[in-house]
């Protein structure tokens, strides 16, 4: 057997354990006659040593002993945790998700230096929109009927429920089934909200006079149910059939199933009312819709006349910018702040004033049993609403310096006078409507909050720039509308709020770093001002190409030109 092989070479012989190397000719030379270690010689090992050698060469020698090692190791770990005491329990820190914390004071404590030192920030405000539609321009194009109408098939009569524009979608929408099945229609009634808290009738707020002329030859409306017909309800509009519609239905749904009951009864109701007609429908209802919402529907003549004179005011003030000047929907009241469930900088007293909020207006909705609010996770996904900080952080950035005009539209900001300071501070030239009008021009719409937000959409409608900085009616229907107006293009800020969340929440981050990111927003904004509208898009947010038409650059000219 060769010497080295420590395997047997039969079952009956045991392994011969190998030579020991020869010694190097230095260490033989290098004992004295006596055997022993000379004094230059290093010293034998120590007892640890030759106890670690002794336990490897057993286990070289006896390789079997490898097969109890797992059982070895397990035996040590359960000595090891019989020793440690299970009720210290180790602490985790676990790092919060980039953008997950209200970080936006911090991070204008350090760019405000190198923000107020800038004066490179061309004439923003007359250079922000570049963008043109490809090959030519839309333009309004709805067209009214001529002809008169048939026999009616009975009157609807619905309750349009919410606040001002949710409103608004009930009556466009009712225009467009009353036309729809040849019936005719009951000016809508206004339910009156425990949040918006508004008794203001129709005619209060839109012209009703008009709204009845301008749809006369597409759709009858009249004030009230004739008498010979509520007198088989007793006077009463809680006797007549209320129809209950599922949100979103299809126009064909109330051709299949409302108007058969409607031939019978010659009377129906519809509560509540808000969307509850499908985006998706065909050109002719589209055509009503459109029809309603972009030249039926005008405000009543003292909220026009209040709107058109704080535009004049607006546009007096910033003669400097020939008249253009930026509003701002800023979504920061205390019902909003609450309803988001965010967390801001507020503290203590922020924490109870929001439960206080969330318990008055939606009682028990945000304490179910096993509900999980997740504050971090909202504002990471871009949902938390903007503070006036980081409007006016996200502003300077797009390159609007500190002389623009700004008209804010808002309800009552949360700790107003702290959250407001800021923005105040970098944008000094802010108003309001109650800056531009006197308490004597206000007072007859004080106390009706849908009249107030009429004022506000008349001065946002005008304005060159609209900033949009959270979802909602409000600021869908004014995208819409501006882009009726300003050829298809919707002239409106719409900002990345989860792009937005990660550069807030970064301290860090330099002031031309910062800027770059508004700039690249502030372009994306622009060319995105041009949308049309796909399927299950809202006509009253895209209104190409059902409300508008296209109009070719080399047709205009040639039409222009012609003699």
């Amino acid at each position: 057997m060769h010497p080295y092989n420590r395997l047997p070479s039969s079952g009956h012989s045991t392994p011969s354990p190998p030579q020991s190397p020869l010694r190097s000719p230095r260490l033989r030379h290098s004992r004295s006659k006596g055997g022993r270690f000379t004094q230059a010689q290093q010293p034998g090992r120590t007892f640890p040593q030759r106890l670690a050698w002794l336990i490897l060469s057993v286990l070289l020698r006896r390789q079997g002993i490898f097969l109890f090692a797992p059982l070895i190791y397990i035996s040590s770990m359960l000595l090891y945790m019989g020793t440690v005491s299970h009720d210290v329990v180790p602490v985790i820190k676990h790092r919060p998700a980039a953008g997950s914390v209200y970080r936006s004071p911090q991070l204008f404590a350090k760019l405000r230096s190198d923000m107020d030192a800038d004066n490179s920030s061309t004439d923003a405000i007359s250079t922000i929109w570049k963008h043109s539609y490809k090959g030519g321009q839309w333009k309004p194009c709805i067209s009214n009927s001529t002809g008169g109408l048939p026999e009616s098939n009975g009157y609807i009569y619905v309750e349009a429920n919410g606040g001002l524009n949710q409103q608004r979608t009930s009556i466009c929408n009712a225009v467009a089934v009353a036309g729809y099945l040849n019936a005719t229609l009951v000016i809508p009634n206004f339910h009156f909200h425990s949040i918006w808290r508004d008794p203001s009738k129709f005619s209060e707020i839109y012209d009703e006079e008009y709204f009845i002329k301008t749809l006369e030859n597409d759709v009858r409306i009249v004030n009230k149910i004739p008498e010979y017909i509520m007198e088989r309800f007793d006077h009463n509009m809680t006797n007549v059939y209320n129809f209950r519609i599922k949100a979103w239905s299809s126009i064909h749904y109330y051709r299949d199933t409302v108007l058969p009951r409607l031939l019978d009864e010659l009377v129906i109701r519809i509560s509540p009312f808000a969307n509850r007609l499908s985006f998706d429908a065909p050109p002719a209802v589209q055509r009503l819709r459109c029809l309603a919402n972009y030249r039926a529907l005008r405000f009543s003549t003292p909220i026009l006349s209040l709107g058109e004179i704080l535009v004049a005011r607006m546009r007096e003030r910033s003669a400097r910018d020939g008249g253009k000047y930026i509003s701002v929907h800023l979504r920061f009241e205390e019902d909003m702040v609450a309803f988001s469930c965010c967390i801001f900088d507020g503290g203590s007293k922020e924490v109870e004033d929001m439960k206080a909020a969330r318990e008055k207006g939606w009682k028990g909705k945000f304490t179910k049993p096993g509900r999980v609010i997740r504050p971090g996770a909202i504002r990471v996904n871009g949902k938390c609403p903007m503070t006036p900080l980081e409007v006016g952080l996200m502003l300077r950035g797009m390159g609007f310096d500190n002389s623009t005009f700004i008209y804010l539209a808002s309800g009552t900001i949360y700790d107003a006078e702290r959250n407001m300071a800021p923005l105040l501070e970098m944008f000094p030239n802010l108003l309001t409507k109650e800056m531009l009008a006197s308490p004597e021009e206000l007072s007859p719409f004080k106390s009706f909050s849908s009249r107030m937000a009429a004022i506000d959409y008349t001065v946002c409608l005008h304005s060159e720039v609209f900033v949009t900085t959270q979802g909602g009616n409000f600021p869908h229907f004014l995208i819409g509308h501006r882009r009726y107006l300003y050829g298809g293009h919707s002239k409106t800020v719409k900002p990345d709020k989860r792009k937005l969340a990660l550069l807030f929440d970064n301290p860090t981050t330099g002031w031309k770093s910062f800027k770059r990111h508004m700039f690249i927003m502030r372009s994306h904004s622009d060319s995105k001002g041009f949308e049309l509208k796909r399927p299950n898009d809202s006509i009253y947010t895209f209104p190409c190409p059902d409300c508008m038409c296209f109009t070719n650059k080399s047709n205009a000219t040639k039409s222009s030109s012609a003699p």
